[in-house]
């Protein structure tokens, strides 16, 4: 995993690298834009702060797996493993710019009213790369889906409040999320909102 090394830190520290890194699967390769970090067992937004369970035992796997989990009843979301084994560490890839494949990405968002917005969210950006729950656990150094780092660190970052993030895990004392300024693939800030039952 030689240049996948940095991703054996924490999430809060590998997130803002994985800003330009390009992500490739099933024909489609998408530049990533915007991100969230996740602490595992430190942190009450992650699904791992209870302890491992069947749905997140990938985030307590070797760094540069990849964990994916089903939502809402309907999307797929990815997030990439970090740090050191047996520690939960995940980074969300929340939005990308697709820079190969483009008519394969249309084909599988044929919604999205502009190019920017084909992988401009995390499960919009999992749809674009046709990443399942078959995929959870994939080594990213070693393929079918391939990470490789940025070639250069982005040249402006900024960071906020992750989306969607309820209770003690959300909010500004969390500004886990980060994103390139003035990229139009990333996605517009949500704040949580309590769902009816």
């Amino acid at each position: 995993m030689a240049d996948l090394a940095f991703l054996e830190q924490d999430a809060v520290d590998v997130a803002p690298l994985l800003l330009g890194a390009t992500l490739r699967a099933n024909g489609v390769r998408v530049r990533l834009t915007e991100v969230e970090a996740y602490m595992g067992e430190r942190d009450p937004g992650s699904h791992a702060y209870r302890g491992p369970g069947r749905r997140n035992a990938t985030m307590f796997g070797p760094a540069g797996r990849l964990y994916v989990y089903f939502t809402y009843g309907m999307h797929y979301c990815c997030n990439v493993v970090t740090g050191r084994e047996g520690v939960a560490s995940a980074v969300l890839l929340r939005a990308g710019e697709v820079v190969e494949g483009l008519e394969l990405a249309r084909e599988r968002r044929p919604n999205a009213a502009r190019d920017a917005e084909l992988a401009s969210g995390p499960a919009r950006l999992t749809r674009v790369l046709g990443i399942s729950l078959a995929d959870d656990g994939t080594d990213l150094a070693a393929g079918p889906i391939r990470l490789e780092a940025a070639p250069d660190r982005a040249p402006a970052i900024a960071s906020g409040p992750r989306t969607g993030v309820a209770g003690p895990g959300g909010g500004l004392e969390f500004p886990w999320r980060f994103w390139i300024p003035g990229e139009p693939s990333v996605s517009r800030y949500r704040p949580h909102v309590a769902r009816r039952r």
